[in-house]
Formats: structure tokens, sequence, C-alpha cells
């Protein structure tokens, strides 16, 4: 979506001389995380001379932040910049859209491991490293390496580390001005014999089995403290250094586990996950004027609403799914109107705002009295007139009821009072500390703790009344952050569609000591199922599976990532998870016990639905945007076609013959 300035000036009719046209001294700008940002830009008439009093706007994408002069430049990547002239008294030239390459800053910091705190004489181990700036963008740098003793420990230019000798060396990695070091004991080796502990004889895919391995010597005494080497043989599957394994295909395995020149085997079978289920389309609401946004239902579970790109919210009557209808509807001054919630009581709701023509974008405030027909009672724009994408309501017997929202102009968190509907009023604003590119997208907030998708900042978790870092409503508190390389990890959208792409972290749910974060992608380059009217191309995205059992380091330990379409909202109901897939329809996943690994391969899809429609705004396609389990069901609304509710079938029992 285009920002309203530069969607107001190209339809402005003024008369506009055809020779004149808009240049730049560069095809690629390239610049440094932190650094100004300069374009120089030309209105040049027929005869090659400058316009004078041009004026120009430089509109940076995907975070749609409009800049009248330099500025600084914010994530490291690849940024798409439209540049826009205006000459006074002339209709706006041609734009011209140019790239921005924001390479990043120095290296401040460097992850080093797979450093054993022990190893034994000829043991070896490769060591892994990550390297990232100050403000945590990662960095391809290849980090050099040394030993502080070559008698007792070896290390080569790939990072292989080789115990030579008993004693204790210390092993660094320097990049730059970024250096870390690990003390290494190395012991004489005694071994004689490796056991190997834990894990089971039979296990399905998907499934995480724990080994363990206990070294002995000649005399039979524990040697502790020692991390054995883990293989595994034949089959796909992942053994972590840990020795936590999991198998992505049926079969009989064989995990090793190696220490100096000692191994033992365990061997495991392994069956098919067999979690398939078939599905039935109870019900439609056919939409096909508009492209649908969000559903939400009512809590009384008879009612919902459902959101567009465009300037109406529908209130609907889902009592019987097999008959869904439209009851009423709500037109507002706005081009999308993204998103839709209510109080958990029931008694209000209130609805985003982007694209007002007034500029006064912001929420507004409904009556769910009526749960059919909703009434707008209050609006909220004061300090978010910029537009608002996604909020998220949430109620504590202490603090009362307040909105959490993303402010499309700033890339902040806003918190808005809500325990008088209608005089809503900002108490709270919360946001990263990166100088520019800061674009939040979406937020949920669950047990007193706010989990926010901040695009290229990733996940983000504050205290908003959980009361671990001493945060209410009206005074966030970081908690923790999770970021991860974004380019990095879709260098195959980039290689597809070119630089330039949007890509950014989309969205986040808690479930247990999970959080589901998911990507947004879509490819620079248009080409198969499109969003109509956005320019967008390929939608892409990984479903990470974040590990926050100790809130203060989460850690990424499984995904899920279909090669159809992308991760776009997703909805988590006891152990299954329903997943918008863009193109790729309407998912659901089990996620039962721990998870580990490529949950893709491991077969723990249930289903997939194909939502496209004949007559849906583009004929037969799917556009999944979200999913939501409710009553026992699974409503789905698609951006092309409208809402879909599926039941998913029970497991069929296979009868035993005697």
């Amino acid at each position: 979506m285009l920002p309203l300035l530069f969607a107001t000036i190209v339809s402005m009719p003024l008369q506009q001389p055809p020779t004149a046209r808009l240049v730049l001294d560069k095809k690629i700008y390239e610049v440094r995380s932190g650094d100004t940002v300069r374009i120089n830009a030309r209105v040049l008439d027929a005869t090659g001379k400058a316009v004078p009093n041009a004026k120009f706007v430089y509109v940076t994408v995907p975070d749609e932040t409009e800049h009248t002069g330099p500025w600084v430049a914010g994530w490291a990547g690849t940024q798409m910049v439209m540049v826009v002239a205006l000459v006074p008294g002339q209709a706006p030239l041609a734009p011209v859209q140019t790239a921005l390459r924001i390479l990043p800053a120095p290296a401040s910091r460097i992850e080093l491991n797979g450093v054993p705190a022990r190893m034994v004489v000829g043991q070896g181990v490769t060591l892994t490293t990550a390297v990232y700036t100050a403000t945590g963008d990662r960095r391809e740098d290849e980090p050099r390496f040394a030993t502080s003793a070559a008698t007792i420990a070896t290390v080569d230019a790939n990072g292989r580390v080789s115990a030579v000798g008993p004693g204790t060396a210390t092993i660094t990695a320097t990049t730059g001005a970024a250096r870390i070091a690990r003390t290494l004991v190395v012991v004489a080796n005694t071994i004689k014999s490796v056991a190997i502990t834990g894990g089971a004889a039979h296990t399905r895919t998907g499934d995480v089995v724990r080994f363990g391995a206990t070294a002995r010597d000649a005399s039979g005494k524990v040697v502790a403290g020692l991390a054995p080497k883990w293989t595994l043989s034949p089959g796909e599957g992942l053994l972590d250094a840990d020795g936590a394994f999991v198998a992505y295909e049926a079969g009989t395995y064989t995990v090793t586990a190696t220490v100096g020149n000692v191994s033992s085997d365990a061997v495991v079978k392994v069956a098919p996950r067999d979690v398939r289920r078939a599905t039935t389309t109870v019900g439609r609401l056919p939409i096909s004027r508009n492209l649908v946004a969000e559903f939400w239902p009512h809590p009384n579970g008879k009612n919902a609403y459902l959101t567009t790109i465009g300037d109406k919210v529908y209130a609907l009557d889902i009592a019987d799914p097999a008959n869904p209808r439209i009851t009423d509807s709500i037109t507002a001054d706005a081009r999308v109107i993204n998103d839709f919630m209510s109080t958990p009581d029931g008694k209000f709701g209130v609805f985003t705002r982007e694209g007002a023509s007034t500029r006064r974008n912001g929420i507004v405030v409904v009556s769910l009295e009526d749960p059919a027909h909703p009434k707008p009672i209050s609006e909220y724009t004061e300090t978010v007139t910029g537009g608002v994408h996604s909020t998220f309501i949430y109620t504590q017997p202490k603090f009362g009821t307040h909105v959490y929202l993303t402010d499309d102009a700033t890339g902040s968190m806003r918190v808005i009072d809500l325990n008088d509907p209608k005089t809503p009023k900002e108490v709270a604003r919360w946001q990263t500390e990166r100088p520019s590119g800061r674009t939040l997208h979406d937020l949920e907030v669950k047990d007193g703790l706010a989990y926010l998708s901040y695009w290229d900042d990733g996940l983000v978790v504050l205290d908003v009344g959980n009361g671990v870092k001493g945060g209410t409503p009206t005074k966030p508190m970081l908690v923790s952050q999770f970021r991860y390389d974004l380019d990095s990890l879709y260098k195959t959208v980039e290689r597809e569609g070119g630089a330039g792409f949007i890509r950014g972290t989309h969205t986040a749910w808690r479930a247990g000591k999970y959080v589901f974060v998911g990507d947004e992608v879509f490819s620079a380059k248009p080409q198969g199922v499109q969003l109509p009217g956005l320019g967008l191309g390929k939608a892409n995205g990984r479903l990470h599976v974040i590990d926050v059992s100790d809130m203060n380091k989460p850690r990424e330990v499984a995904y899920y990532e279909p090669q159809d379409g992308g991760a776009h909202n997703v909805w988590v109901a006891g152990d299954t998870l329903y997943l918008g897939d863009y193109q790729g329809g309407l998912r659901i996943l089990d996620i039962s016990g721990e998870l580990r690994g490529d949950l893709l391969k491991q077969g723990r899809e249930i289903a997939k639905v194909h939502t496209g429609d004949a007559k849906g705004m583009v004929p037969n396609a799917s556009m999944t945007w979200g999913a939501f389990h409710h009553n026992g069901l699974v409503f789905a609304n698609d951006a092309f076609s409208g809402l879909w509710i599926v039941r998913v079938e029970p497991r069929e029992t296979k009868a035993i013959v005697p």
C-alpha cells in the first residue's frame, strides 16, 4: 500500500509539462545503517535545465515512511525508495523508484557456539559463530580464530577445534573491534566405553526423543563433563548437540554417540505421524466486491465481524454456520479497515483506519449492545492520525481495559485507556530505539505480557501488567527481544524477484512455552496470484517456533514454512494451529508435544483447504488471510472470496479384522 501523501499527490488534476522529467544522480544508493541518506534529485525541463523551486518527497518501502530531506538509514538490507517531485502550479511528475542498499554497521559482538567445557585428547568439534552490530543487525563476517595454547588445543580457519594435550586453552574469535573468548579444558583420553542412555526404541515422526551418553574409563569410573558427538543414519531428521532426536521420515535410524575414539549406537524405529484428517466446508459467505481482511467472532458465539481493504466493516450472523449472513455494515472514512476486536465482555468493539481522506485515521469505538448492529460511539485519532494497522483489547482486573495498537507514522505501540469507551485517551507509548525504518505490524497481549511483531526488530516482549519487570499498561517495560536475519533467510525470494522485497516479523501468538512468530514476505516482482492494487508479488514466509521457557533468553527451536504460500495470521487452540497461508489456502497443523526442527517435513499437517471460488475477486484463487477456531469450527477469511466455515472431521478408526 502506498502512503497517503503519495496516493494523493499523484491524483492532483494540475497541468504537467510533457517534457519535464525527474532524474536522480544514481541508480542505487549505498550507505551504512545509522548513516545519513542523501538522494540528489532534480527536475529538468525540455532544454535540460533544472526547474527551480522543485521539492521532493522520498517514500521508503516497506515501512512507508515519507521524508522531505535527508534521513537516517535504518535496518540493514535493501529498501526501495519512491521519489516524487513537486513543482508549484504543476501536477507531480511520474515518480522514479530507486534502490537504497543499507549495509550493516560495524561489528559489535560475536556469538560463539559449540565450545564444550571439556574435551579429551583426540576429540574434535566445529565451532559456529554469528556476528552482530550494536543494533542487532546480522553481519556476514567470518571471524578469525585463535588459540592461546596450540600444544593443548588447535583451531583452524573454519573453526575446527582439535584437542592435542591435557591442559587449559582459550579459544578466541575476532572480527573488527568485536571479540569473544571461551575457556576449554582438555583431559587425557582414558575412555574405554560409551553407553547411550535414555531415548526410545519406537517413536513417531515429529516426536522428540532425548538421548544421553555416559563415558567410562578402564576401571568403569564415569568421566564426567564431556560432550559427545552425535550422528544419525540413515534417513532424514534432526539430532541436536544435546542429544535431542526427531525424525522427519518413517524408518529405522541408528543414533551414534562418540567421545574421543569410542562410540556407541542405539536403534530407533520410527512410524509415520499419521495425523491427516478430512475436512468439510460447512458454510460460506461469499464476498467478492471488496478485498476481505480480518474476522472476529463476538463472545456470544452467534455474531461476528469482517473487515475489508476498503471502507466497510460487516456485521455477521453466524448462529447457523451453514447459512452465515450479513446483518449490517459500517462505512468509515478509510481506505483500509484492517482490524476489529471486541472487549472480552462483548459490550464494545474497536476497528482500525488507514488512508482516511482527512488524514485523521486512528481507531473507531463501537457499541455492541446489539451485536448484529454495531454503532460507532467515539473515535481516537489525536496521536495516531498517521494510521493504525492492528489493535488488541486486553482487560486486567487491576488496571481495567486498554487498547494496544500500532501507530503507522512512528512505528510505536500506543496504549489507549478504554475504561470509558466514549472518551478513549492515550496513556502510554513504547518503541524500539531504531533511528529510522521502525515498523510495528501487530501485537498480542496475554497474561500481562505484550508480544510485539516488530518487523525488522523481530519479536519484542513487554511487561504490561504481568509483574515480571514491574510493567503496567501506563508503563510498559521491556522483557526480551528475539531477532533473526530476514535477508539471509529469504535469499531465494530475492533471487526470484530481485532486491527490495518486502519481509518482516508480522504476527505472534503465545501458546504454552512457545511463541509462534510469522513472517510476511512478498516478492518484489509481481507474479502468480497477487492482491489486486497493492503492487505485491508472490507471498512467502516462515512460522518460527520460539521457546520462551526462559523469557530472558528466547530461542528458536522449530519452524514451519509452507512451500506454496506464506505464514499470515495464526490461531492456536489446544494442540492445533490454524494458519492463513495466503495463496496456499487454510492450513491446519498438529503442534502437540515438544517441537523441534522442520515441522513441515515431520508430517504434522492435519489438513489443507483451498479457499478459492470461481466467483471470487480473483477467480478460483486462494488468498487466505487468517483462521479462527470458534465453536468447534474453523472460520477462514479469504481476501478474494469472503468467509469459509470448515469442520475438521474425526480421525477414521480402522476396523480390526479377526
